[in-house]
């Protein structure tokens, strides 16, 4: 975001103007190397999973590593699912 934060969530609706994102989390520096995650907009009611931002308040879009993208799911996700492990 313009504003410097770092936003990871699911793009719902490509607009002409705004993204619409389900479940948006920031994401912040704890120490050690460690990220947490926060709510973006924590003041909005926690029934709406979907937000509209405008394109002018983004300054990039991209793809996220996996490990995040596994954090991610099992923050949203209703069913606990394991990693994917090689059984020898």
């Amino acid at each position: 975001m313009s504003s410097g934060e770092d936003v990871v969530a699911d793009v719902m609706e490509d607009k002409e103007e705004s993204l619409v994102l389900m479940n948006p989390i920031v994401a912040f520096n704890q120490g050690n190397g460690q990220l947490g995650f926060a709510p973006y907009a924590p003041l909005l009611n926690r029934d709406d999973k979907e937000l509209e931002i405008n394109k002018k308040w983004i300054v990039y879009v991209a793809n996220v590593n996996n490990e995040l993208v596994e954090n991610y799911e099992e923050m949203f996700s209703p069913i606990a699912t394991p990693t994917k492990k090689l059984i020898l």
